[in-house]
């Protein structure tokens, strides 16, 4: 009887440990890990609570299988877990991975840790979810600084950021209006910029509505889809790059919808452009920039200091090295340095790296030049398109290079 109630509190015991991780796996997912990522964390916290996992990350699903170390190989256990794709959530991920620190090393038992776990899920507060729309329209009007555009430029560019940062807010929970959200937005931006400049202000059409929908555009996508298929992580590489191009075409397809319906109804947008703003203003804008993004992934405002060097040293050594030696080489030492940085960040403070990696390679992501390639495509522009994915072709290999050689550099710590 005692060893049988013995066994009986042991398998009690391992099902809260796979549990928990399953839990983990979840919200690891939900906070942005890419598949590489994911997939080496969840391993190395399994073997530490003495469990052999194997695992299988997708962009929409998590496959885990779990089996006794040492057995015949065959699962015991395993569990498919159908999930939309995340966004980052840098507080929410810290905290997750402390929380897998203190179960790993026993000072937290796997079910109150799977209980803070699941307390993570809960809907954003209202105050974050203002601050996202407020992000939106920081990105959109200091991004267009950085591309050299006129003052009515970023402000237009900022105004209808956040009337898209709006839209996609209004999209949670709501997943027909969240699917179309992509086109939505592109078709808002092009419209009120092209009637501003036809009726009020000539602006720089297209720069404006790419600096609107600078959030949206897929680059940090593209990014890892390159990186899981180069890791030979190939079925969430695939699934992950026909995303991010399914959403580079509802943008496309909503901006030249919307430039047609003007032409149709004879709102024609100033052949001229005003003056840019003077190249000093790039430096007040990178550091709005930084807030934005700090904002966009929900950080914790003890990290804000952090995020906004990480942004601004990833920007300053791309820009700089590419002046130098050319833009792609420029990606390429920006992503490396980043990689390096995020990692050695993460070895000495036990925090996840991507605090210092997510947000400082989000101005790295060549995710615009991927959107003007499709509209000019679109537009018959088959010569100026053509090189344009080229240069999306050779940025995507310099950024991910970049941040393969960081790695190989610094080796990271559980891989978050």
């Amino acid at each position: 009887m005692t060893a049988s109630l013995a066994e009986g509190r042991r398998d009690e015991q391992t099902r809260a440990r796979v549990a928990f991780v399953i839990e983990l796996a979840r919200r690891l997912h939900q906070y942005g890990a890419a598949a590489p990522r994911l997939e080496q964390a969840i391993g190395n916290v399994a073997q530490q609570l003495g469990l052999a996992c194997d695992v299988l990350s997708t962009p929409t699903s998590i496959v885990l299988s779990f089996s006794a170390p040492g057995g015949d190989g065959l699962a015991d256990i395993t569990q498919v877990v159908r999930i939309a794709p995340g966004d980052v959530n840098l507080a929410r991920l810290c905290r997750a991975d402390e929380i897998a620190d203190r179960v790993a090393d026993g000072s937290l038992d796997p079910r109150r840790g799977m209980a803070q776990l699941r307390a993570l899920g809960r809907p954003l507060s209202r105050a974050a979810l203002w601050a996202t729309i407020v992000s939106y329209g920081l990105s959109a009007a200091s991004v267009a600084v950085l591309f050299r555009t006129s003052g009515p430029d970023a402000l237009a560019a900022g105004v209808i950021g956040v009337l898209i940062g709006g839209i996609v807010v209004a999209g949670y929970g709501r997943p027909r209006l969240s699917a179309a959200s992509d086109a939505i937005a592109a078709l808002v931006a092009t419209f009120i910029a092209t009637m501003v400049s036809a009726w009020l202000l000539p602006l720089s059409l297209k720069l404006v509505v790419l600096s609107a929908l600078i959030v949206l555009v897929p680059g940090m996508s593209l990014t890892n889809a390159v990186r899981e298929l180069t890791s030979q992580h190939l079925a969430s590489g695939v699934a992950r790059f026909a995303g991010a191009a399914a959403t580079i075409l509802k943008l496309t397809f909503g901006t030249i919808a919307a430039a047609q319906v003007c032409a149709v109804a004879h709102i024609v947008p100033a052949a001229h452009s005003l003056p840019p703003l003077p190249p000093w203003m790039q430096w007040p804008a990178l550091l709005v920039a930084a807030v934005a993004f700090a904002m966009l992934f929900q950080t914790a405002l003890r990290d804000y200091p952090l995020v906004l060097v990480a942004v601004i040293v990833g920007y300053l050594v791309t820009y700089w090295s590419g002046n130098a030696l050319g833009t792609p080489f420029g990606v390429f030492i920006g992503g490396l340095v980043l990689s390096s940085g995020s990692n050695l960040y993460a070895r000495i403070m036990h925090r996840p790296g991507a605090l210092v990696r997510e947000p400082g390679v989000l101005l790295l992501v060549p995710g615009s030049v991927g959107f003007r390639s499709v509209s000019d495509l679109l537009n018959n522009q088959i010569a100026s398109g053509s090189h344009v994915a080229v240069l999306l072709v050779t940025m995507l290999i310099s950024l991910v290079a970049g941040l393969l050689f960081g790695d190989l550099l610094v080796a990271p710590r559980r891989s978050l």
